[in-house]
């Protein structure tokens, strides 16, 4: 028999928002993870709001949504509001139910500074480690560095003389003055002459010879070579010597880390593996000042002589890192295809390297995710 179509919708739900997310939902698991660590939060959240005043929306709902932007890739706040708002799924792992008043998409913009000064993303970030640690999933004693482009959200119209208010190449005559017509072919244009008016921090800059040089910025991560997950980030202007010397304070971080934490008991020394980028003398000069042995691959095109000779290239640890250094790619991959961070919408390095940071600790948590679930299927 043909079924009544019903015009009218019933007046109560009496099914739960929990009941409606299937048990085996992905996010169900990613939901068990995030929800204890902001919970360890805590103190620091109460620490960033005044005891008086009007209530503000919870920091834990803000993350917990931009968490779901990254992973839905989402590509504005204004589309984000607007998925929670109708869609069930969301408001279950944020925590609101099917009643609550969504927030104005503003709220984002307005709260970022807080959390920025707070620096969250980072503590997200060591307490996503932790439950690495926790769970015995880090290596302590072998590390690949690598840094990677980040697109500026700015035109090269922007990149203009510095203290020069108006460029004098647009027409008079142009029929759009709001957006005038800019030739620059044939200019000599430069970071130490030009400034991008939208973004004073992008640098211009192109990845090798023959390729296109762009408005960018450069994000480095130090990965662990067990299951490659992120245990440092940075996020820097793109110069020529960015990467080198990123990694360099990057590691004299991680070793301050491990010292205080008085977990390297052994005479073990650190390893760290890079690509040829990093073959260069001082480099490697540095990390064997700071007993850390690089692994990096050698550079020798264009007759160049390698920093890294024989008596590091003959041992078994050397090939191995080789291998391992290249899944650091899969992070930088995952970050721009899925977390839209191909071209960061944010202005400077200090918003920019909270995004950075925050989508470096959602990336481990889906690696621990899925390595503790195959560990759990597998036993």
């Amino acid at each position: 028999m043909r079924g009544i179509k019903r015009q009218q919708d019933a007046l109560f739900s009496y099914v739960s928002l929990e009941d409606r997310v299937p048990s085996d939902h992905p996010l169900r698991r990613i939901k068990s993870l995030v929800d204890p660590l902001l919970q360890d939060m805590t103190k620091t959240f109460d620490a960033m709001y005044a005891k008086t005043g009007r209530a503000s929306i919870p920091p834990e709902y803000l993350l917990k949504a931009t968490v779901l932007q990254m992973l839905y890739s989402i590509r504005s706040e204004r589309l984000l509001v607007e998925q929670i708002d109708y869609n069930l799924l969301f408001r279950w792992f944020i925590g609101l139910s099917m009643d609550d008043v969504i927030w104005e998409h503003s709220v984002f913009t307005k709260n970022r500074d807080r959390l920025l000064s707070g620096d969250i993303a980072t503590l997200l970030l060591h307490q996503v480690v932790s439950l690495a640690r926790k769970h015995r999933l880090l290596s302590d004693e072998h590390f690949t560095v690598d840094g990677t482009l980040v697109e500026a959200w700015a035109s090269q119209k922007s990149f203009q003389p510095k203290n020069i208010q108006h460029t004098e190449h647009s027409s008079a005559s142009d029929d759009d003055p709001s957006n005038p017509t800019v030739n620059f072919h044939g200019q000599q244009r430069k970071n130490d002459t030009h400034q991008s008016t939208t973004d004073p921090e992008a640098k211009l800059y192109r990845k090798g010879p023959g390729k296109e040089a762009k408005l960018s910025f450069m994000g480095h991560v130090v990965v662990e070579n067990r299951n490659s997950l992120i245990v440092q980030t940075a996020f820097t202007q793109a110069t020529g010597t960015a990467e080198r010397d990123t990694g360099i304070a990057m590691m004299k971080n991680l070793k301050r880390a491990q010292k205080s934490r008085n977990r390297r008991k052994n005479k073990h020394r650190l390893t760290l593996a890079a690509d040829k980028n990093y073959d260069t003398q001082s480099f490697v000069a540095a990390l064997r000042k700071l007993k850390v042995t690089p692994h990096v691959a050698q550079n020798t095109s264009n007759n160049r002589t390698s920093a890294i000779d024989a008596r590091t290239t003959r041992h078994r640890g050397y090939a191995i890192s080789q291998r391992k250094r290249k899944q650091v790619e899969e992070g930088f991959g995952w970050l721009k295809v899925v977390a839209l961070m191909r071209k960061i919408k944010l202005k400077g390095t200090a918003l920019g390297g909270f995004l950075f940071t925050f989508g470096c600790a959602l990336y481990d948590l889906l690696r621990i995710s899925n390595i503790i679930t195959h560990q759990e299927a597998t036993t």
